[in-house]
């Protein structure tokens, strides 16, 4: 079964975290970083190109053999399809449309979401915002796992395991843990996605839909892109929570491995995201980073020190409802 975890419980930590203290230090000294505030003009461009890449990809794939369509959703469509979850990251910050349009930016989220065959776009949003604005607090950062995973997934093999069904404990963990009432744009986002889902059925067969299913379920596991999910916050070096992954994989990830520079600037598109550290390199040189998403999973693993407990943690607190922290969908803004 492998090395066991030596951790038995999260890393309790009583102070704020990291990210508001810094942008603040950062702003006061390099102020023009505001400049680099605002959306991705391009964003639709890349939106269009995924999509069509998929949809080709689809006519091609409609008779090939099971191995065939396997390898190649493993390969090309998963890493097409994370690329587009990681679009989606992008939208749900209003980064395609900017602010004032947030109705633009749902949409062209549910236009992309299609390929990845699951809706998840609208959902996605209602959680993520409060990941960033609640990070790592009990019971409302729904990106930390549960203490039951912590507790079933515990030496290497469990781990090998745990990262295979990361796709459903990332999906399931919120509804259960935290469930949130069905929003119309949620309806508007799955009877969208089943549409296309019988369309891709009737017109390219079961072969094609497999082919994307697939793709997003094995580029969300055991796969070099998915790494990102394990590097941004699972606690390699202690007293650590965000790490930024400094690699090739970011131009295909919307440089989602720059993720201290994110989570402390998230107005800033990826697009941009580089320059931030370029402004203020002292800030970033000196914090721990990765280089490769595979070594992460790999270490993820084999190390005995780190697993689904390796996550900085907070009590959680009552959230007091302010109007003016909610953006235009009623979400906590992130900030």
């Amino acid at each position: 079964m492998g090395a066991s975890v030596s951790r038995d419980d999260f890393e309790w930590t009583y102070t704020q975290e990291p990210h508001a203290s810094r942008r603040k230090l950062i702003l006061e000294k390099y102020p023009e970083i505001k400049q680099l505030f605002g959306h991705d003009s391009n964003m639709v461009y890349k939106v269009s190109l995924m999509l069509l890449m998929q949809l080709i990809a689809c006519y091609f794939i409609q008779d090939a053999p099971w191995p065939v369509i396997i390898l190649a959703a493993y390969c090309f469509g998963g890493i097409v399809n994370h690329s587009m979850m990681l679009a989606i990251h992008e939208i749900s910050h209003n980064l395609a449309f900017g602010h004032s349009r947030p109705l633009s930016n749902r949409i062209l989220g549910i236009v992309g979401n299609v390929i990845i065959a699951v809706p998840i776009s609208i959902a996605f949003k209602k959680y993520h915002l409060e990941h960033h604005k609640y990070q790592g607090i009990e019971d409302i950062d729904m990106d930390l796992p549960s203490k039951s995973e912590g507790i079933l997934f515990h030496n290497t093999f469990t781990k090998c395991i745990w990262l295979f069904l990361q796709p459903f404990f990332y999906a399931l963990r919120p509804l259960f843990l935290r469930p949130k009432p069905v929003t119309g744009l949620e309806i508007i986002n799955t009877t969208v996605q089943i549409v296309f889902d019988l369309a891709i059925l009737y017109f390219f067969g079961v072969k094609s839909l497999s082919y994307l299913m697939i793709g997003s379920l094995l580029a969300m596991g055991i796969h070099p892109v998915a790494g990102h999910f394990i590097s941004e916050h699972y606690m390699f070096k202690k007293g650590y929570e965000t790490y930024s992954y400094y690699g090739p994989l970011n131009l295909i990830s919307f440089n989602v491995g720059y993720h201290n520079e994110h989570h402390d600037f998230p107005n800033v598109p990826g697009c941009r995201l580089p320059k931030v550290r370029e402004i203020a390199p002292e800030f970033y040189n000196n914090l721990p980073s990765h280089s490769s998403w595979s070594r992460v999973l790999y270490d993820f693993v084999m190390d005995p020190d780190i697993g689904p407990y390796a996550r900085v943690k907070r009590k959680s607190r009552p959230i007091p409802i302010d109007p003016s922290n909610l953006d235009a969908d009623g979400d906590s803004k992130a900030e």
